[in-house]
Order: structure tokens, then C-alpha cells, then sequence
């Protein structure tokens, strides 16, 4: 009985705070709508001045203003990326269920809050932005995957929730409050969860409505399905234009291992993950160490050598959970060789729906790999690499189909990496263009502008100080990219 006691007084406690909590953002949203409406008065009494001062308008000029029907947002074009097949096929992973609910975070009438649950018994990993201005949702997110990496145990399931049209980021307390009021009822919600990740995506720095969450949590738990994977992947989008998803089924010691996947992004994209949320599921019974390991190699290799416009957001979060259902022994670490297939389908999966977020960056006509060999290092190919991919001048040039590669002379020299400028030599294609510091003698102008014309291209430079090299993938800058980003609060 005393357990029993202790319990309750628990709950009631829990529930005292999720009443000051919802006052607490009740009060705010009333300050922000006050806020509103004396900004509001002002533009008016403003204009009314000009108004005095120009003379009134014309009857007619009222009329028509009147008359004009607001403006209205035209749908964003799907990437010319997009799979033709469009979703693919997935199939269910044992011990994994979700659901999606369309709960008005900010966008009306579409999926916008995604719940999925991993079966008691299973583990998860994560790797999260390095923003110094991260979320609250990322805070929660490392805290609870540092207890885990540190050995903590988890009794019941996992949960992750995940809202897209608000970020819940540069929102202070009431952002850490939103964040552990929509998690402990997500808990409840799936019957005890001993975790439950959470991760938001959208605008920055605006109070999120945390209670249309809550609203939507218990049909959420009760809707919780094996492939409701599409409604998953779209429930997490922003401007995206497409749901992003990959698969893979490999056998561990003759046992077969499944793993899916999802992802979002489309803008604000550059390592160390960017706007950008990835979410990989699998029964293989695989530690939490190795799952730890595993998922940290695969992101440097995928998410974290990926840009659209070189600005890192502060919500990038990847989740890779296991039921642990498989039928194998157990592996503990990543390097065992029995994790060999594993870590070869995540590596797999992480790199499609890295490049998926890369065909999708916003405005992209061009998609991109820019292989860098002959550095100093690994690291420094990568830095060289990404020199050139964020370079405004190089992605204009793409954009424009300019086979214009002093532009890439320009960025390697600017990467603060070690260049050799009589050794540099670059390939559009398999076309030599340059090479011991000049144009190559065979090289002619109209067939890399014929190479620039195609919508997938690959761009390698070899800078002659080493035998580091790194891969690098990105898009072009079309007007349309400034276009999304002039209008995305409006």
C-alpha cells in the first residue's frame, strides 16, 4: 500500500505542474496577442497620418481594396527529385508501431504530430546538432540518451513524438516545460513509456501550443500501427516537398534483420544535421554501445557531409531505436563482425535519405557530389569539399548551368586547407578540366556547358598535397530558394 501511496502523490504532484504549466502559457499567449493588438493600433493611427497627410483616397481606391481577395500562397512545386514511384513500399519491423494527427500545430488540414512506440525491452541511440542555440526538444533528447549511453535502464517502452510547423526553440523555460508536459503524457499515453524522445520542427523562436498536442496524444496511443509509415514521414515535413523513406532487410547469423527509415528537410541544411530530423527503426538485437557506435559513424558519412545553404538549425535530431526482436544473440559492439550487414544497411539507409534531403533543398534544380581527393587528410577533403558545395558563387554558377570552374579555384583556396595551386586539377564528369594549375589543353568550354546542362552532376578536384579524400553532396541556388525563404512566416 505504501507503494501504492507514493504513486499517487507522484501523479498528483505531476498534474499540479502541468496546471501551472498551462496557466503559465495561457498567460503568455495573452501578453503576445496584447503585444499584437497594440502593434496593430499603431500601424493604423500610423497610417491614418499618412492618410492626413497625402489627402483621402478615392472612393473607387476603397472599393477596389476592399474588393481585392487576399492573397493566397501558391503550393511549392515537388522537386524534380522526387522518386517517381512516389512512397516506397515498407515493410513492418517487429516491435515498432506509429501513427500521425493532424493537430493544427500551425498548418491546417495535414499531418503535423507523429507517435511512435518501440516495444518494452528495446534500446535507442541518438545524434543530435551541435548549435550552441540548440532546442529544448535536443536538450531533452541528450539528456536522455546520455543516461542511456552511461547505462541506465528503461522499464516499458520507448516513445519518440515528433511535431513539425514549430521548433520550440529559443523559447526558454516555457520551452523545457512544453517539452516535459508533451513527453510525460506521451509516456502515459503508451501505457509507462521509460522514455519517450521528442523533436520539433519549423519556425524559431515562437511559443508552441503545446495543448494541441496533448489533445491529440490519446488517439495517437490508440491509432498505433506497424506501417503507418507514410503517415509518419509526412507528419514531421516542413517545406518539404516529398516524404523521404528507405528500407533494408539483411540476415544476422542466418536470422532476418529489418530496418526502415524516415527523414525530413529540405532547407537550412549543412553538417552537424541541419533542420533536419531522421528517424531509423529495427528488431536487431544490437546493444546499446554498438547502436550508439553505429549510428555515430553512419551520420558523419551521410547527414553530416550534406548542404543546401550552409546554415545548421537548432533541432537537427536522429533516432536510430531496435525492439531488439530478433532471434540472434545479442551484439555488443559495432566492430563484432556478425554487425558487419547492419552496419552496411545503415550506412545504406543514412546516405539515401541524406541525399533524398539534398534532392529536396529548397529551390534545387541541380544535385550535386563533389568528390575531393589529394588532401592532407580525410577531414581536410571534407572542410575543402564543403568550401566548395556552400560557395554562393559556385551554386549560382550551377544554377545558371555556368561550367565557370574558376569558381571552384576560388573556394578551395579560400577552405584554410593546404592546396597545392600548380598541382590542383578538376573533372566535370570524366572530362579533365584543369590540371597543374592551368586549363587542361584538351578541355573546350561547350562540352562542360553541355555537362552542366544534366540534373545530377559530379565535380572532383584534386588538390596534389596528400591522399586524404572525402565525398560532399549538395544542390544548386535558384531564385525559387529566396522566394521560400522571403515568405516563410507569411
Amino acid at each position: 500500500m505504501g507503494d501504492i501511496a507514493k504513486l499517487k502523490a507522484k501523479l498528483k504532484k505531476r498534474k499540479a505542474r502541468l496546471l501551472k504549466l498551462k496557466a503559465r502559457l495561457a498567460a503568455l499567449k495573452a501578453h503576445e496577442a496584447e503585444q499584437a493588438l497594440k502593434a496593430d493600433e499603431a500601424l493604423k493611427a500610423d497610417e491614418a497620418l499618412q492618410a492626413d497627410g497625402a489627402g483621402e483616397n478615392p472612393p473607387q481606391a476603397d472599393a477596389k481594396a476592399e474588393a481585392a481577395p487576399a492573397k493566397k500562397k501558391a503550393p511549392a512545386p515537388v522537386s524534380p527529385f522526387a522518386p517517381e514511384g512516389g512512397f516506397p513500399a515498407l515493410p513492418p519491423v517487429p516491435g515498432i508501431t506509429l501513427a500521425g494527427a493532424a493537430a493544427g500545430v500551425k498548418y491546417k488540414g495535414r499531418l503535423d504530430v507523429m507517435l511512435a512506440k518501440i516495444a518494452p525491452g528495446g534500446a535507442a541511440a541518438g545524434v543530435y546538432t551541435r548549435s550552441a542555440t540548440r532546442s529544448a526538444p535536443v536538450l531533452w533528447c541528450e539528456a536522455i540518451t546520455r543516461s542511456l549511453n552511461e547505462g541506465g535502464a528503461l522499464k516499458g517502452p520507448i516513445g519518440i513524438l515528433v511535431n513539425s510547423g514549430n521548433s520550440n526553440a529559443f523559447t526558454g523555460s516555457v520551452g523545457a516545460a512544453a517539452v516535459e508536459a508533451t513527453a510525460t503524457a506521451a509516456a502515459e499515453a503508451l501505457g509507462g513509456a521509460g522514455a519517450v524522445f521528442v523533436a520539433s520542427t519549423g519556425v524559431i523562436g515562437q511559443h508552441i501550443d503545446y495543448q494541441k498536442i496533448l489533445d491529440v496524444l490519446p488517439d495517437l496511443a490508440a491509432r498505433q500501427a506497424p506501417e503507418a509509415w507514410e503517415d509518419g514521414a509526412r507528419a514531421i515535413m516542413t517545406t518539404d516537398t516529398f516524404p523521404k523513406a528507405a528500407s533494408a532487410r539483411v540476415e544476422i547469423e542466418g536470422v532476418p534483420v529489418t530496418l526502415v527509415g524516415f527523414a525530413k528537410g529540405s532547407g537550412m541544411i549543412a553538417p552537424d544535421m541541419a533542420t533536419m530530423l531522421g528517424f531509423v527503426f529495427t528488431d536487431a538485437d544490437i546493444g546499446q554501445a554498438a547502436l550508439q557506435q553505429a549510428l555515430s559513424a553512419a551520420t558523419e558519412a551521410s547527414f553530416n557531409s550534406i548542404t543546401v545553404d550552409s546554415d545548421t538549425s537548432t533541432s537537427d535530431t536522429i533516432v536510430l531505436a531496435s525492439s531488439r526482436k530478433a532471434k540472434h544473440e545479442r551484439i555488443e559492439s559495432a566492430k563484432d563482425p556478425r554487425a558487419a550487414a547492419f552496419v552496411g544497411a545503415l550506412n545504406a539507409i543514412l546516405l539515401e535519405l541524406a541525399q533524398l534531403v539534398v534532392k529536396d533543398g529548397e529551390g534545387a534544380t541541380k544535385f550535386v557530389e563533389l568528390h575531393v581527393t589529394g588532401a592532407k587528410s580525410a577531414r581536410a577533403a571534407k572542410k575543402i569539399g564543403l568550401a566548395i558545395a556552400n560557395s554562393p558563387l559556385v551554386k549560382t554558377a550551377l544554377a545558371g548551368q555556368d561550367p565557370n570552374w574558376g569558381r571552384i579555384v576560388m573556394a578551395v583556396g579560400k577552405s584554410g586547407e593546404a592546396a597545392d595551386r600548380d598541382r590542383l586539377a578538376i573533372w566535370f564528369g570524366d572530362d579533365l578540366v584543369a590540371e597543374n594549375g592551368l586549363v587542361s589543353p584538351d578541355y573546350k568550354e561547350e562540352t562542360g556547358a553541355a555537362y552542366f546542362k544534366r540534373s545530377e552532376l559530379v565535380v572532383r578536384v584534386d588538390v596534389g598535397v596528400g591522399k586524404g579524400e572525402a565525398r560532399v553532396w549538395t544542390c544548386d541556388l535558384t531564385k525559387r530558394y529566396i522566394e521560400i525563404n522571403a515568405d516563410y512566416r507569411s
